[in-house]
């Protein structure tokens, strides 16, 4: 058996599923930046898995949680389907180590990078889905992510959310984010973001997305003023 067989198996065995057709599991760890004309990268199975997931992580949030409004069960399912809880995921596994792609994405940390591990896992969700069916990849899905749902009592809110009801309720005024940086290649950039609340100091963060950063930052300034409620 090659080495490349021995990681796949070594993959199986965390995933916990044997694939029939190994060439699923093979494109779903394949990265866009080893792309060429004879194979396909992991994106398009990236793309049914998000689907595959969104699906189930709803149905079991509204089974879970019966007496929550829809609003509630959405903070919880922004939760759970997020970047940073399927790289999070996607590190448990570690799904890092066995992705494929190039050395110049490697040397710029692709093997660690949030996103790459997020899309990855989300490919193989679909490549568990296409293998094995729907009742495999939701028996995956159920048991690496209700243990996640499970960690708050109450339905989480993300840092910009809470910083703009904190805002409002100091205030009456929104937030304002502006974008004060830009570094690092294209395919990985870095932002650093500042946010200011009138009649507060301004606060700032760094991110891989402007989304990332602006998150950053708003946890930033309720960590520095949130006492004064």
């Amino acid at each position: 058996m090659s080495e490349k067989e021995n990681i796949i198996s070594s993959l199986e065995l965390r995933l916990e599923y044997q694939f029939k057709d190994r060439t699923l599991i093979k494109e779903a760890l394949r990265h866009p930046s080893v792309l060429t004309k004879y194979n396909v990268s992991n994106q398009r199975l990236e793309f049914l898995g998000d689907r595959v997931l969104g699906l189930y992580v709803s149905e079991f949030l509204f089974y879970s949680f019966k007496q929550e409004p829809e609003g509630d069960l959405a903070k919880r399912f922004a939760s759970l389907v997020k970047r940073d809880t399927l790289s999070r995921v996607a590190e448990n596994l570690q799904i890092g180590s066995v992705i494929e792609m190039s050395a110049g994405e490697i040397e710029n940390g692709g093997q660690s990078n949030p996103s790459n591990l997020a899309d990855a896992l989300e490919a193989i969700i679909a490549a568990l889905y296409i293998d094995g069916g729907p009742t495999v990849a939701y028996n995956f899905i159920r048991k690496h992510w209700l243990a996640l749902s499970a960690e708050h009592i109450k339905p989480p809110s993300d840092a910009k959310t809470r910083l703009q009801e904190w805002s409002q309720k100091k205030n009456g005024r929104l937030p304002e984010y502006n974008v004060i940086s830009t570094s690092g290649p294209p395919h990985a950039p870095i932002f650093e973001v500042e946010v200011r609340v009138l009649g507060f100091e301004s606060a700032r963060g760094i991110g891989s997305s402007k989304q990332n950063a602006e998150q950053t930052a708003a946890l930033n300034m309720l960590d520095n003023h949130e006492y004064l409620n």
